[in-house]
């Protein structure tokens, strides 16, 4: 059910931590998903790929650090813009945080402001929204549940997209057709069915989607590729075709470009250990 709070407690050797994840369908124009994370983990460092949201995130204990990507470095409350590159981020010992993924219209109507200033950027949150940042920390601060950190989550949501500017329609229809596509339709019949310029329509999504139409399309592909890989295919040249790419080559060299690793090795840090191959 998409409105459950979904809650599990991890003890192995990846670390031990508990965590949650909320989707809740009130709020899915804007706020992609919820997540909580509390506890520690094995694994140092987190390669964090490019997906076409926007990741907001408020570290309630120690702060994290930004190790690869343009921004902050010191991470305590902040907003990732939209990547067309991998982010790096290093864990402290111990770590207590919430995120919010952000859909473009979300952190449009959050901001108020051109999207495109901080793509490809981490930026501290204060910076973005002044005394709200602060605001929502100590809200969640305060929590002693995932249910109830989520809660406060959301009313700080509702509290500024009500009445917020919303994504031009010509732009907020060729967002949506661009993301039922997985990032296949041709951005030419977009142009000519929205019935804007060339330009036109790339000034609206660099200021409302955070890139123009083109690399939006190709994040969003290679957020289909990942999500195909991580089912474990046949092969990897199934995955591509699947995924939209000319073949196998082409999405290998997406991979390197927009996440900084192959397909293979995608798989590889997926499923460490496993004797599982794909072909191709």
């Amino acid at each position: 059910m998409p409105d459950e709070i979904l809650t599990w407690r991890e003890d192995s050797d990846l670390g031990h931590w508990s965590a949650g994840l909320w989707q809740p369908s009130q709020l899915a124009p804007w706020v992609e998903r919820f997540w909580y994370s509390e506890g520690t983990t094995g694994a140092a460092r987190e390669r964090i790929l490019p997906n076409g949201l926007l990741e907001l995130a408020v570290c309630l204990g120690e702060p994290h650090r930004l190790v690869l990507g343009r921004g902050s470095e010191t991470l305590r409350a902040c907003l990732t813009g939209l990547q067309t590159s991998a982010v790096v981020i290093e864990h402290p010992t111990w770590h207590r945080v919430l995120g919010l993924r952000l859909r473009p219209a979300g952190a449009y109507a959050l901001l108020s402001r051109p999207l495109h200033e901080i793509s490809g950027y981490t930026v501290e949150l204060p910076d973005l929204l002044g005394s709200a940042a602060a605001d929502l920390a100590e809200r969640c601060h305060a929590t002693r549940t995932i249910a109830d950190c989520f809660a406060q989550a959301a009313r700080w949501v509702c509290e500024r997209v009500v009445g917020a500017r919303a994504l031009d329609p010509e732009v907020a229809w060729c967002a949506a057709r661009i993301e039922e596509s997985g990032g296949r339709v041709a951005i030419a019949s977009l142009r000519e069915r929205s019935g804007l310029s060339k330009t036109r329509l790339a000034a609206l999504f660099r200021d409302q989607i955070g890139v123009v139409p083109k690399v939006y399309a190709r994040i969003v592909r290679f957020r289909r590729a990942l999500a195909l890989l991580d089912a474990a295919p046949a092969s990897l040249a199934d995955a591509a075709l699947d995924a939209g790419y000319y073949d196998q080559s082409h999405m290998t060299t997406e991979f390197r470009e927009l996440g900084g690793l192959t397909p293979r090795e995608f798989v590889a840090q997926r499923y460490p250990g496993s004797t599982t191959t794909i072909d191709g």
